[in-house]
C-alpha cells in the first residue's frame, strides 16, 4: 500500500476535480455512527431499502 503524505499537494490531486457531493460523501461514509445506523436500518428493513427517515437524519436527499 502507498503511503500517503497528508502534507503533499501532490496527495490531494485527485481531489482538485471532485464535486462537493463527492467530498460529503467520503465524510459521510467513514462517519461511525453513520455506518451503525446504516447497518441497523438495513438489518430491520424487510426489502433492504434505505428509508426516508434515515435519508433525511443523515441528510442524503436528492431532488427529483
Amino acid at each position: 500500500m502507498p503511503a500517503f503524505d497528508w502534507r503533499s499537494p501532490e496527495s490531494y490531486k485527485s481531489l482538485q476535480e471532485a464535486d462537493i457531493t463527492d467530498i460529503a460523501w467520503e465524510c459521510l461514509r467513514r462517519n461511525a455512527d453513520y455506518q451503525r445506523d446504516y447497518q441497523a436500518m438495513i438489518a430491520s428493513s424487510p426489502d433492504g431499502q434505505v428509508t426516508p427517515e434515515f435519508r433525511r437524519r443523515w441528510g442524503i436527499c436528492f431532488r427529483s
